[in-house]
């Protein structure tokens, strides 16, 4: 793990609980899909520091790419290709310790070691991924998953 999960507010969970009422603050009550994905992505890279946070939406049979905050991203992902097409195919919150030892990652910055996916489900079908990209190896863990799944379950997607 990076020696910098924690911050002045504590654990990791702590943050956590910390920025859920700020993010739920942030979208309750606007009903724009794209700003509230942008505020969550913005919250979250802000709070955590983490190298690349965004969204892929599904639009046919490829992700998209959505809001984000971060160096320049890879702009269409086909399914089942890298961790996020994978956590789409699966249907799955994929936890990668170190890309480089994924098979088929998508290397859209060679600065980026380890991942965290979580798919967007609704009503049974997944229609989009929140990606969160780290500079430091085997840096998400469980703890991470629990918290994104529950920030992915706030959002309004329709």
């Amino acid at each position: 793990m990076a020696e910098d999960l924690t911050i002045a507010t504590g654990s990791k969970a702590g943050q956590y609980e910390a920025l859920i009422p700020q993010i739920n603050g942030l979208i309750t009550g606007e009903p724009d899909l794209v700003a509230n994905l942008a505020n969550v992505a913005a919250a979250l890279k802000e709070q955590f520091k983490w190298w690349w946070v965004g969204f892929y939406l599904v639009k046919g049979n490829e992700l998209v790419l959505g809001p984000f905050q971060g160096p320049v991203a890879c702009t269409r992902i086909a399914k089942g290709r890298g961790v996020c097409g994978a956590a789409w195919q699966q249907a799955a919150t994929l936890i990668v310790p170190d890309v480089e030892k994924f098979p088929g990652h998508i290397a859209c910055s060679s600065l980026s070691k380890s991942e965290i996916v979580v798919p967007i489900i609704r009503n049974g079908e997944v229609i989009g991924v929140l990606d969160v990209d780290s500079e430091f190896a085997d840096h998400f863990d469980t703890t991470d998953q629990r918290f994104l799944e529950a920030i992915i379950e706030m959002i309004e997607f329709s």
